[in-house]
Order: C-alpha cells, then structure tokens, then sequence
C-alpha cells in the first residue's frame, strides 16, 4: 500500500511545488481540486491545503468541504489554507495593515513544537499575502511570527492540524523542507519509501495486469518521457509494445535519423514513419499556438491511426504524458488557469477506440530521468533537452513553411552545438531557438540587408515549473551569435531572452 499524502489545490501558482518538495522526501503525493477531495483511502496519511490566489473574504472563495480530514489525520494549512482554518473556526481575517510579499524572518520560534523541529530563530521565509489572521479562535496557539505577522504559524490544540503563512515549498523559504520533513515524516509518519526503484517495481507490477498479452502502440519522440515509457512497458509487455517515431517535419537537423538509429539498440520493436508533407501541409497558413497545437495531435492521432491499422490487434495507445503536461493543460487537479494544451493530453476520437495508457502521468521530468537510469536507459536519451511535442512548430511565431523550419533547424543546430563545444550543454535545463515574426535591417559586406531575427532561449530549472534564464558567458554568446549570422543564410540580429518563469513561460508559444 503506497503512502500517499493529499494535497488539495485551491489555484495557487505554487501547489505543483508542494508536490514536488515532498516528493523529494521520498513520499508519493497527489493534487485533486479542494472540491473534488477523492475518498480517503487508508493510505492516506496526511492532507496538506494549498495557497490560493483568492481571498478567505472573498464571496466566490474556495471553500473545502473538510469531513472527515480535520481531526482525523495531519493537516496542513498554507497561507490561503492557514486563514481558511482560521477563519472557519471563528477567527477573524482582514486585509493586512504591511502587505508582506518577499522575504521575511521568523523572529519567534517555538522550536519544541513537532512541526519546527530544528529550524533555526530569524530563518528565512518567503511571504504571498494580503490578509492576515488578526484574531485567532481561543485553540490555535501561536508558534511563529514575523515583526510584521503574529500568526505566521500555529497549531490547534487537541489536533495535528497547523497553520503557516508562509509558503515552505519555494526554495526562498530557506528551511522549508525542514518543515515539510517535520510534517511529512514526523507527524504523518510516512516511511519515504516512494523511490525510482519502487516506482519502477510498482509500475511494472500495474502494467503488466493492465495489459495482459494485449497489444500496445506508443509514439516515440526520441526525448526522455517517450524513451522512458517505452523502456517501462518494454519490460513488463516485451514483444507486445510496437513503437513509432514518426518524423513530422519539425525535429532538428537531422533529428530523425540519429534518433532512429540509437532506439535501434534498445531492443525496441520501432517502426520510422516520413509523415513530414502531411504535417507541413495541415499547417500551412495557420499562425495561432492553440491551434497549431491542436493540428499536430490531430495529425499524430491521424498517422497512429493510419500505422496501428498495420499491426493486428492493437488495443492501447502509449503516451510519454508527464505530471506538468496534466497540469498546464486543464484544471484537472485544481481551479488554476489552463496555461496552454498539450498534444498528448486531448483525448482521442471515437473512431479510434484505443484505450491510453500513461506509466509516467504522475512524474515531474527529473523524476522521470531518475526513473530512466534506473532502469538503464543511455545518457544521451536522459540528458536531453526537454524538447516540445509539436516541435519547431511552437517556436516559428507565424506561419510555418518548409523554408522557415529549414532555416531554424540551421539556428538550433549551431546553438545546441555551441552549448556542447563549451561544455555548457549539461549546464541548462533547456536550450532552444526562435523565429521571430519579425525582420531588421543590417549590414553585410558593403550591402544593406532586411532579413529575419532569432532570440536564443537557455534557462535552468531543478522541474520545469519554474526557471531561471542561464547566465551564459558573454563569450560563447558573441561566438554563438557571430556564427549563426555568419553560417545561417536569411539571419542578420540574434537576441537572448533574459526572462523567467514566471512571469514567462519556457517555451515563446
């Protein structure tokens, strides 16, 4: 029976890093929607209440239905959470007199109280809020506070249930996996069992009931979340898993080849399929992310239909979807904006009438590369770039045609290229070129030129949630930028993006 703690998302921009935090405990967790709270299985060992971008005094706030969690098993409030408990006990909450946004300092302590169990006096946090708890019901009792927030922590008397206004899951709440650590493992009493070992045995195990001698067809892309379900459902269904890696015209430069050949090692029953016309054609003219997006899953879900017609039997469709593809492309696991669509995430049509089968939804990408090594797949699968499901497509920003893809695979390759010459690659989360829309004067030679302008995009990242822009040496961009202008003809200005995530997003489209 897997431990599992609940986390219950009330729209905050920092609930998929509460998950993450605790799973680097080596505790499973899972996010559902405050209002849509799964029953309570036994494995259930603790409940964990989001942020929220709402107000507690707002008239359409969040409001959970908590039967059966508070007084019953461990409960965490974080800032919205810690004044929604509050608040629906009898406290009062009220905009606050000092907003507190940024970092702030725990000044007082209570250090014997299982939940701040060695965290240091004057410890850094991190501060979201613009209502605080002014008045507390005569239970909760205070364990921390800032100058500026009496209640920056409490806990109810007679019940595991705390309150925090800070957010321990940001890495600027410089002890908050200390606090999570003392919640997680020391007052829920998870074992931190959940590891890449077990899941791997776990999945496996799940998979091969699942399946049985069914047959599977997965789409292969040549990153680390395709390669990785395939190595799992390899190992529990061997022979049955027929893999597809199809080339739809927006890889890299020579993308196609290089990829189909390593997978040949793999002992991988991979079928290569030139889709390139098809997909090309289907998005001549079309300009909007979204609907890119959508043409190119359609157009996959199109060609899987089209291959899996070849092999007898097929009863799966196999999908690379990770936890953050889930998660930025609807509200599934909570009321928090849809940021964009994801290929692998649309469903399919009727006429399929392939069930899916998705062995890594539930990991973020690192846990997915841990994953991977452990059960031996090459470095050069794992220590790739994250890389998009429809490609260059979302890096074009306008319409895409084969010469515009052509001239950005020559961008991309000399970039890439680059970041591994100065041993750079491997210090970046993901690395990528962009067509701008746009086009700029210049000079070459004694002759003026009007051509287009890339931006380089290199951030670094520990989950992809959120990044920073890499601080790459001004060298290597002079050297990469002088190269491209010079190697890549139709290209006259190179950029570098130097914004993070958030406000922006990785990825331009």
């Amino acid at each position: 029976m897997q431990e599992t703690i609940l986390i219950l998302d009330f729209g905050s921009q920092y609930t998929q890093l509460i998950a993450r935090r605790v799973r680097e405990l080596n505790v499973y967790c899972e996010i559902h929607p405050y209002n849509k709270i799964p029953s309570l299985a036994q494995s259930v060992r603790g409940v964990i209440l989001s942020g929220s971008p709402f107000s507690v005094r707002d008239e359409n706030a969040p409001f959970p239905d908590l039967t059966g969690i508070r007084g019953n098993l461990p409960l965490l409030g974080v800032c919205y959470g810690a004044q929604y408990l509050a608040q629906s006990s009898g406290g009062v909450v009220a905009p606050s007199e000092i907003r507190e946004y940024g970092r702030a300092n725990l000044t007082s302590i209570d250090t014997d109280n299982a939940l701040l169990t060695g965290m240091s006096s004057g410890t850094q946090v991190w501060m979201s809020h613009a209502d605080t708890i002014l008045d507390a019901p005569v239970n909760f009792r205070v364990i921390a506070s800032t100058p500026d927030v009496q209640y920056a922590g409490y806990r109810v008397e007679d019940e595991l249930t705390y309150g925090i206004q800070f957010h321990p899951e940001v890495y600027h709440t410089t002890e908050g996996l200390t606090l999570l650590r003392n919640f997680v493992v020391g007052i829920c009493g998870c074992k931190q069992s959940w590891t890449p070992e077990s899941f791997v045995d776990s999945t496996v195990a799940s998979l091969k009931e699942k399946l049985g001698d069914d047959r599977v067809v997965l789409g292969l892309s040549g990153g680390v979340d395709s390669s990785v379900a395939a190595m799992l459902l390899h190992k529990a269904i061997g022979k049955n898993l027929y893999c597809i890696f199809v080339d739809n015209g927006l890889l890299r430069k020579n993308e196609f080849t290089k990829v189909l050949e390593r997978y040949k090692t793999l002992d991988l029953n991979v079928t290569g399929v030139d889709a390139r016309d098809l997909f090309l054609d289907a998005l001549k003219g079309v300009t909007d992310p979204e609907k890119k997006r959508k043409i190119i899953g359609k157009t996959f879900i199109d060609v899987f239909d089209t291959e899996a017609h070849k092999i007898r039997d097929i009863k799966w469709l196999a999908q690379g979807t990770i936890y953050p593809d889930v998660i930025e492309s609807h509200s599934v696991k909570g009321p928090s904006a849809t940021i964009k669509s994801h290929h692998n995430v649309g469903g399919l049509p009727d006429y399929m009438k392939l069930k899916v089968v998705e062995p890594l939804n539930s990991l973020f990408k690192d846990e997915v590369r841990k994953v991977g090594k452990t059960v031996g797949l090459d470095p050069e699968f794992l220590d790739r770039h994250p890389f998009p499901g429809p490609g260059l497509a979302v890096r074009i920003l306008s319409d895409i045609d084969r010469d515009k893809v052509s001239l950005l695979q020559e961008v991309d390759d000399v970039f890439i290229s680059g970041l591994r010459s100065f041993n750079l690659y491997h210090t970046v989360w993901q690395a990528f070129a962009v067509l701008l829309p746009v086009q700029s004067v210049g000079v070459m030679g004694d002759e003026r030129t009007y051509e287009n302008v890339v931006a380089l995009r290199a951030v670094t990242s520990t989950d992809g949630m959120t990044a920073d822009w890499a601080h790459l040496p001004y060298e290597f961009l002079a050297k990469v930028s002088n190269d491209i202008i010079n190697k890549v003809k139709g290209v006259n200005r190179v950029v570098y993006d130097i914004s993070s995530k958030p406000p922006a997003t990785i990825e331009w489209e």
